[in-house]
């Protein structure tokens, strides 16, 4: 896969050679590389920002910097306006923004299965709005995310937590794959994960659940399973409630029901809770 990053602080990826991440370089299945936007601008100041139309705080990124530099990592030239019917660049273009939908474990997977992801890293007050619209109009597949409910100064530290989310899912890049496989937000039947113990069995009094010592890994992936559908019903419930019930064996409904949910439909839903309270 090939990963190309836009920013005007491109020393910030240096943390990407660490880890598997730089391992995954190393053994040739990444090709990383961060370029500085302001290598593509023209005035003595290397300016890649100017005030916003219609006045207001802080400062926007520049379109027609930003254009240069896309248009030569996508391989487009600059002139025309209208491309073909058919005609698509091969890169993902993908662009940090916290008003932007959010980015989730299904984007992860599928951006993993692309050659090409190109990010581009905003500041200040962000990029002008033109730009994805322009580049849409192009044919280029452009996403824009957000990676939670709050702002950052930049653009950096959500490139890195998505490219983080996507490239551990390559072939290869994990040392044992099977570790990918019940995490939280994983499949079509996505939970949280059940929670992790390790040795000793017991550490400063508090003890590991006794059946994982067992030996018995049928009990041992029941409780996981239980483990997983008590914290996903407590945490995120909205999970629970996109469950196919098709799909749950008679033990997952037993212990849905137990939690409070109805599973009778073909989603869970939590079952009325009865009026205690007493008329005045």
């Amino acid at each position: 896969m090939r990963i190309d990053i836009v920013s005007v602080f491109p020393e910030y990826f240096r943390t990407l050679d660490l880890s598997l991440l730089g391992k995954a370089q190393e053994h040739g299945l990444l090709q990383v590389t961060a370029h500085d936007l302001r290598d593509w601008t023209h005035d003595i100041h290397h300016s890649v920002d100017d005030t916003p139309v219609g006045g207001g705080a802080g400062m926007v990124m520049k379109p027609e910097v930003w254009a240069e530099c896309l248009d030569e990592l996508l391989g487009m030239d600059a002139v025309p306006d209208t491309v073909e019917d058919g005609q698509s660049s091969p890169a993902v273009l993908i662009l940090p923004n916290p008003s932007a939908p959010l980015f989730t474990q299904r984007d992860a997977t599928e951006l993993s299965h692309e050659e090409h992801l190109i990010f581009g890293c905003g500041r200040y007050e962000g990029y002008d709005a033109r730009l994805p619209e322009y580049y849409r109009g192009r044919q280029v597949d452009v996403r824009e995310y957000s990676i939670g409910d709050y702002v950052l100064n930049g653009g950096e530290v959500a490139v890195c937590v998505m490219l983080e989310a996507i490239t551990r899912l390559l072939p290869g890049f994990m040392g044992n794959p099977d570790s990918i496989v019940e995490e939280s937000y994983t499949g079509a039947q996505s939970l949280l994960e059940h929670r992790q113990y390790t040795k000793p069995a017991v550490w400063r009094g508090h003890e590991a659940p006794p059946v994982l010592l067992s030996g018995d890994h049928a009990k041992v992936d029941r409780f996981r399973r239980d483990d997983a559908l008590a914290r996903t019903s407590e945490i995120r419930p909205d999970l629970i409630e996109a469950l196919d019930c098709a799909d749950l064996d008679k033990a997952d409904r037993k212990t849905l029901i137990s939690l409070g949910w109805e599973v009778s439909g073909s989603h869970p839903r939590r079952m009325a809770q009865k009026n205690t309270e007493q008329c005045a």
